[in-house]
């Protein structure tokens, strides 16, 4: 089964708002076993539009990042991250198949 993620790319306009909703999220994302892949971090924009925020978050199934992202636990904290930032996500099935230069 391909695993699920968060792709997401945000711009924080309230920090010290921001942190708490960082606070609060990790209750979901414990609950649906969601890892980091990427979390801010220095980055290039080759091309297209960027914001100034962008993670990566992994889970076991993109039902499981569905359910996280509906669930009680993280509607509680997005609702500490409205209004004091702006988000573009998009949850997404993972890849299985077949990896340029494999058989």
């Amino acid at each position: 089964m391909a695993k699920g993620y968060w792709i997401g790319r945000v711009d924080v306009s309230d920090a010290d708002a921001y942190k708490a909703y960082v606070a609060a999220n990790a209750e979901a994302f414990a609950k649906y076993g969601a890892r980091f892949l990427v979390r801010g971090g220095a980055f290039e924009a080759v091309e297209g539009e960027a914001r100034a925020r962008n993670v990566v978050i992994e889970f076991p199934s993109r039902q499981a990042a569905i359910d996280c992202w509906n669930s009680p636990e993280y509607r509680r904290a997005k609702a500490l991250r409205d209004g004091h930032a702006v988000a573009d996500m998009v949850v997404i099935d993972g890849y299985d198949g077949p990896q340029p230069g494999e058989g």
